[in-house]
């Protein structure tokens, strides 16, 4: 979910709710702590600099229960850090902790925003010896020899 999109939703609910991917809810008394751009500039394991803008939400809460963030609240949080910080309409990636700070995508189900589990990824696969990903087939004789592909 870009920027952008939040801030189409946010003027159409109620109250915001975040959810994990798993049905927990981050407790209804969250904070937005920061809202900032993350510019991410790196080299990946083939050689090939790279660049990454993301939008960065971060929630926590604690333990003052009788707080909650109105949509309102939240779109005008929004604003002013576009406003202050020249944030671009990039995607939205979440910090909320558990364990440890987890990052999480950002998607919308329609009633709650949806924190997305998010997974690492070799972006040069071919350049730095990760074989290619191959089909399983079946052989005539169900049998796999070295070599053949099959396995």
């Amino acid at each position: 979910m870009t920027l952008s999109e939040i801030k189409q939703i946010l003027p159409t609910l109620d109250h915001v709710e975040f959810q994990l991917e798993d049905g927990t809810f981050v407790p209804e008394h969250f904070h937005v702590t920061e809202v900032g751009q993350i510019i991410k500039h790196f080299i990946d394991c083939g050689g090939v600099t790279r660049t990454e803008n993301t939008v960065n939400f971060q929630l926590w809460n604690t333990d003052d229960y009788e707080h909650r963030l109105k949509p309102g609240k939240l779109l005008h949080i929004i604003e002013l850090s576009e406003k202050k910080l020249n944030i671009g309409d990039f995607e939205i990636e979440v910090e909320y902790q558990s364990t440890t700070i987890g990052k999480y995508g950002l998607d919308f189900n329609g009633k709650t925003f949806v924190l997305t589990n998010k997974t690492t990824a070799c972006l040069a696969e071919d350049a730095c010896g990760i074989p290619s990903r191959l089909n399983v087939v079946e052989s005539p004789s169900n049998s796999c020899t070295p070599g053949s592909g099959c396995c």
